[in-house]
C-alpha cells in the first residue's frame, strides 16, 4: 500500500488541526519532532512528521482522525516508543499520534477487570491491580517501560507466556477510533461473549494499521503464589533446547527461558551479577504450584536439566534469589545494546523444531561471521536472535543484513513465524508474504482497505 500524500498546504492544514485541539496537544518544535521519528528498533530512513499530537482523550483521537481523513494525512500511532520492529516509524508529512498521556485506570475487583487507557506502562497496571490481590500476567522483558497500548498493538507476550498466555488472552474489550474518526466499543467486562464477529481479537496485534485503541478492558486473575526457581548451565543451546522439550512434553512451568553465551556475557559485563560467562547456555525455569506439587515440579525440571547435559543445576525456593536470575534474563536487550548496534529478531517455531532452529541460527552466525546473541521464551518456541554490530564496517553490516533475512527464512521454512510478540512493523514486512501466502495477504489487504480506505493509518507497517 502506498503512503498517502499529505495536504498541499501543510501550514493551513495544521492551523485547522489546532482549532480542533487544545494547543498544548499539538507540537511542531523540530527538536521534539526528532525524538518521535523512531522507536527503539531504529528502523532505517524514518520520515519527519509535520507534528506530534499528544492525545489525552478518545475525543482528541477522533478529532485527529477526522482531520487526517479530510486532508489525507498519514497517522503513525505511538505508545512509549519501546517497540522492537519499527512499527512506530514516522512518515514524511504525517502526524505522530502519541497516546503517552492517556493514563486513566479503574480496577473492578468484583469482575476482576481493569479498564485502562493505552499510555499506562505494563508495570503500572501490574502494581495497581496487585493492591486488590490480582495479577495481570502478560510480562514483556520491557514491562517497566512499555505501554499497554503498545502491548495491544503487537500482542506482546513475555516471560510468563508459556503458562499464562499473551496479551490477547486478557483483552475483554476496547474502544477503537477508526480512520474516519468513528469510535467503536468492542466487547466488555464479560468472561463469555460470542455475540457477533470477534472484532476485539482483530485489533489486538494489528500494529495501529486498522484503528487507534484508546481504552482497554483487561481480564485479571488472582495474585500469583511465590515461585521456586531452577537454573541449569549447559554446554550449548542445542542441549538446552532439548531439555526444554523434555519439560514441555509433560508440564507447563510458570517460566522457561534461556540465554546463550553472548547474551550472558553482555549482562554480566553490564550488571556484575556473578553469571557463569563460560556457559554455553543458561536455562531458567520456575514453578508457581503450591505445597508438594511445587516441590515435585521443581525436582522434575531439575532432573530434566541433568538428563540433558546440564553441567550445573541450582534450585531455590527463595523468591529474591529467583528474581535475580529473572532480572538477568530481562536485562539481555539493554545490556546487549551497550555492546553495539542491534538487529532484533523475534522468530518462533513449533516446539519440536526448537533444537533445529537454534542450531540453524548458530550456523548462520558462523557462515556470515556476525555475532548472533540468542535469548528465548523457550517454553513456547519463541526465540530472539539478536545480531550485534560493534563497529561501522559496511561489509559486516551487509553480512548482518543478509543474516537477518536468513534467520526469518529459516523459521518460515520450519513452519514457524517471523514474529511471536514484537510485531511485523517495518523491519519484517518484506518477509510477511512468504509466511502468510498470497491468499492470506490478499485477505489482509481487503480488511485493511475496508477499515482504512485512504491508507492513512501507519502506512508502511506490516503491509
Amino acid at each position: 500500500m502506498s503512503v498517502p500524500s499529505a495536504d498541499r498546504h501543510p501550514a493551513a492544514a495544521l492551523d485547522d488541526l489546532r482549532t480542533r485541539l487544545d494547543h498544548s496537544h499539538l507540537i511542531t518544535d523540530p527538536d521534539v519532532l526528532q525524538s518521535y521519528r523512531q522507536d527503539w528498533a531504529k528502523a532505517p530512513d524514518p520520515g519527519t512528521p509535520l507534528a506530534v499530537v499528544r492525545a489525552r482523550t478518545t475525543e482528541d483521537v477522533q478529532e485527529v482522525m477526522r482531520w487526517a481523513s479530510t486532508h489525507s494525512v498519514p497517522i503513525v500511532p505511538r505508545g512509549a516508543g519501546s517497540g522492537l520492529s519499527g512499527g512506530a516509524t514516522a512518515v514524511d508529512g504525517g502526524i505522530v499520534l502519541s497516546t503517552e498521556l492517556m493514563r486513566d485506570l479503574h480496577v473492578d475487583p468484583v469482575t476482576r477487570t481493569a479498564t485502562v487507557q493505552p499510555g499506562l506502562y505494563n508495570a503500572e497496571v501490574k502494581q495497581a491491580v496487585a493492591e486488590h490481590g490480582l495479577w495481570y500476567p502478560p510480562d514483556p522483558s520491557s514491562y517497566e517501560i512499555c505501554s499497554i497500548g503498545g502491548n495491544i498493538a503487537t500482542n506482546a507476550g513475555g516471560l510468563c507466556c508459556v503458562k499464562y498466555g499473551v496479551t490477547t488472552d486478557y483483552v475483554l474489550g476496547m474502544t477503537v477510533v477508526l480512520a474516519d474518526g468513528t469510535a467503536v466499543r468492542l466487547g466488555g467486562p464479560r468472561l463469555k461473549d460470542t455475540a457477533g464477529l470477534s472484532l476485539t481479537k482483530l485489533f489486538v496485534g494489528s500494529e495501529g494499521t486498522l484503528g487507534v485503541v484508546t481504552e482497554i478492558i483487561l481480564r485479571l486473575i488472582p495474585a500469583q503464589p511465590p515461585r521456586s526457581t531452577v537454573v541449569g548451565i549447559f554446554p550449548d543451546v542445542v542441549a538446552c533446547s532439548e531439555a526444554v522439550l523434555a519439560i514441555t512434553s509433560r508440564i507447563r512451568p510458570a517460566m522457561l527461558e534461556f540465554m546463550e553465551t553472548v547474551s550472558i556475557r553482555a549482562v554480566e559485563a553490564d550488571l556484575r551479577m556473578g553469571l557463569d560467562t563460560d556457559a554455553g547456555a543458561m536455562l531458567l525455569a520456575q514453578s508457581d504450584l503450591t505445597g508438594p506439587d511445587r516441590a515435585a515440579e521443581t525436582e522434575f525440571m531439575a532432573e530434566a536439566f541433568r538428563t540433558h547435559g546440564a553441567t550445573e543445576v541450582f534450585a531455590t525456593d527463595d523468591p529474591d534469589e529467583g528474581e535475580q536470575f529473572t532480572m538477568a534474563r530481562r536485562a539481555a536487550f539493554t545490556s546487549l545494546g551497550k555492546v553495539g548496534t542491534l538487529l532484533l529478531e523475534d522468530v518462533g517455531v513449533p516446539l519440536p523444531s526448537l533444537p533445529r532452529l537454534v542450531a540453524g541460527i548458530e550456523e548462520i552466525s558462523a557462515r556470515r561471521d556476525v555475532p548472533i546473541a540468542l535469548v528465548a521464551h523457550a517454553g513456547d518456541g519463541n526465540t530472539h536472535p539478536i545480531i550485534v554490530l560493534t563497529d561501522d564496517d559496511p561489509d559486516r553490516a551487509e553480512r548482518a543484513r543478509l543474516a537477518f533475512g536468513e534467520v526469518m527464512d529459516l523459521a518460515i521454512g520450519m513452519g514457524g513465524t517471523i514474529t511471536g510478540e514484537h510485531g511485523v512493523g517495518r523491519l519484517k514486512a518484506p518477509w510477511l508474504p512468504a509466511q502468510l501466502g498470497d491468499d492470506v495477504m490478499e485477505l489482509t489487504r481487503r480488511i485493511k482497505n475496508a477499515l482504512d480506505p485512504q491508507g492513512i493509518l501507519n502506512p508502511g507497517t506490516m503491509l
